[in-house]
Order: C-alpha cells, then sequence, then structure tokens
C-alpha cells in the first residue's frame, strides 16, 4: 500500500569540516554544499521507499535553494508547497567533529529563507492530498514555524489523518519563549513519538522519573506508539496493551561511522512509513534500524539514504 506522508520545515545546505576536531574560529577545510535540512532527509528517505512524500518550507532564490529542489525532485519528493524567496538567502550549516558521533554547529536558518515560512504559504489542497504529516522539532525555530505546525496538524487530524513527532531538539530551540507551550501541543496531536533516549528526560512530568516512567506517562496521555532511538544500540517500541505497557528491543549494527548527521531521520522516517503502510512492529522497527546503520556510512547529510532493496541487501549481509 502507498501512502501520502507531508513534512514541513528547514532547508539548507551543509558544509561539513573535513579535518578532525576544526573549530569554527580559525579557516580550515570544508566540504559541501551538501542538500539538508532534517524534513527534507526525511521526505527524502520516504521518497526512496517509494511512497508518496510531500514537503512544504522556503529557499532563497539562489543557487543553493535551487540545490535543495533539484536533489529532492531527484529522490521523487514533491516539491510543490516549496516557496522560493526573493527577499531572503537559503539557510546553511557548518559542521565541526569532535568526534565520529559528537559535532558542533552554526546554524543560519531563523534569519534565512525558511525562517520567514507562514501558515499563509501552506497550499491547503496539497497538504489535503497526505494521510500523514511528520514534524521535526528542529523546525520550530520562530513563532511563525509554530503557527504553521499548529495549522498544518489541524487540517491533517480534521481529515482523520495521523501525526509522528521527533523532537530533534537542539540547544538553539530552548531559548525560544514559545517552545514550551509548541511541545505540549504536538505531543497531545502525537500518534507516533520518535525521541532519542537522551531526549526523554525533557518530556518528564518530573525530575528523576525512569525512561519507562516518561514513556509510560506519555502512552496514557494520549501518544499511541512510540519508537526509541538509541544509535549504534538500535531501537526499542513502546505501546500500551490493555493498559499495561509493552516494549520490544532490537540492536543496532557494527558499522563504521562516517557521518552521523541524518541518521535519526532516516530512522524514523523507515519505521514511520513502513508501519503506516502495514509492515509488523518488529519488522518496522528492524529496517528502521538497518537505515539509520545505512546512513551513518556515508558523508553528507542526505548521502546515506536508503531503498527497501538496500535495506534487505545489508540485513541479508548482517546475517
Amino acid at each position: 500500500m502507498t501512502i501520502s506522508i507531508c513534512t514541513m520545515g528547514e532547508l539548507l545546505v551543509e558544509f561539513l569540516s573535513l579535518n578532525p576536531r576544526q573549530t569554527f574560529t580559525q579557516p580550515g577545510e570544508f566540504a559541501g554544499p551538501y542538500p539538508s535540512g532534517a524534513p527534507a532527509i526525511f521526505a527524502a528517505q520516504v521518497a526512496r521507499l517509494s511512497h508518496r512524500a510531500i514537503i512544504f518550507g522556503c529557499v532563497g532564490n539562489d543557487d543553493f535553494g535551487r540545490l535543495n529542489i533539484e536533489r529532492l525532485r531527484h529522490e521523487g519528493v514533491i516539491t510543490d508547497g516549496i516557496q522560493v524567496m526573493n527577499n531572503a538567502v537559503t539557510g546553511t550549516a557548518f559542521v565541526s567533529y569532535r568526534s565520529p558521533q559528537d559535532r558542533d554547529f552554526v546554524f543560519n536558518i531563523p534569519n534565512s529563507a525558511c525562517g520567514l515560512f507562514t501558515a499563509k504559504h501552506i497550499d491547503t489542497a496539497l497538504l489535503q492530498q497526505c494521510r500523514h504529516i511528520h514534524i521535526m522539532g528542529s523546525s520550530l525555530f520562530s513563532f511563525r514555524m509554530i503557527d504553521a505546525m499548529r495549522k498544518a496538524i489541524s487540517v491533517i487530524k480534521a481529515a482523520g489523518g495521523t501525526v509522528s513527532f521527533d523532537p530533534n531538539i537542539r540547544k538553539e530551540m530552548l531559548n525560544i519563549p514559545e517552545m514550551e507551550q509548541a511541545l505540549d501541543y504536538l505531543i497531545e496531536y502525537t500518534d507516533i513519538f520518535l525521541p532519542s533516549e537522551s531526549e526523554l528526560p525533557f518530556f518528564a512530568r518530573h525530575k528523576h522519573l525512569s525512561e519507562e516512567q516518561i514513556i509510560s506517562d506519555l502512552l496514557h496521555s494520549g501518544v499511541k506508539h512510540i519508537a526509541v532511538k538509541r544509535a549504534q544500540r538500535g531501537g526499542s517500541y513502546y505501546q500500551l496493551e490493555n493498559g499495561q505497557l509493552q516494549a520490544l528491543h532490537l540492536p543496532g549494527y557494527e558499522v563504521k561511522t562516517v557521518d552521523p548527521t541524518g541518521a535519526g531521520d532516516c530512522f524514523g522516517a523507515t519505521f514511520v512509513t513502513l508501519f503506516l503502510s502495514g509492515y509488523p512492529v518488529p519488522r518496522a522497527l528492524q529496517y528502521a534500524n538497518a537505515s539509520g546503520a545505512l546512513a551513518v556510512m556515508q558523508r553528507g547529510p542526505m548521502e546515506g539514504i536508503s531503498s527497501l532493496a538496500e535495506i534487505e541487501h545489508f540485513l541479508r549481509d548482517q546475517r
């Protein structure tokens, strides 16, 4: 069953440091530009799995914007929801690696074209073609984007659709006054929650709760499914069955990490797409783990996306 999934948010290009422990206070070598943005990576992975992906956002009327649109179209993503802005440039990110897993970023997002995205930029007719919307916490970088997110969720829910939410928390987000209220709103409407294990404490009712207590509270509050990303250690799935917490844990895969950027987005896109298209949870989680592993093996945020055939080939090799 082919499904239509949409997402919205930041579209940018990334420049990756080539030297370990490169700082941003001295000259160095950077590779790029790579098309990027967590929603863009998510949408590209959905499309690579041969499902219908639609993205909403803004880019500048510049080569970086054209690079993003062309790459997404090449992957099969529907880009009719991307607005080209003449009064702002496409967003950028510079990435430095303290280790293969530990990174520093310099972002130009709120002051770039994607920072101008508002609810008025959403094509409602295009949005109504979707049965599911995926929201990234990293996209909630302004009150304008939060308003757009609320509009999109209301349209999808009114049509009987579903919502997934990946917190993708970055320290810059926590300074936004509207953020706490936006996260509460999202949890209220989320069907599939996709946090990393380090993000779960942000959603605890009180301090010092265990991971299991936080997950149980979220499920009792109305979230239906939770898939926790554990990087190299794999992933876990939780749901309530007759009021009792049910858990499934699957291990990750031993691979060489070249670049972790985008791995969580690939995990989320693969789990959500396969789960919504009818795959049993164990298989959807297994494929999501494999998708994340394939992502970290390639340099560049969108370079590690994988097709169903590539995931299955990887899993056969692992056996």
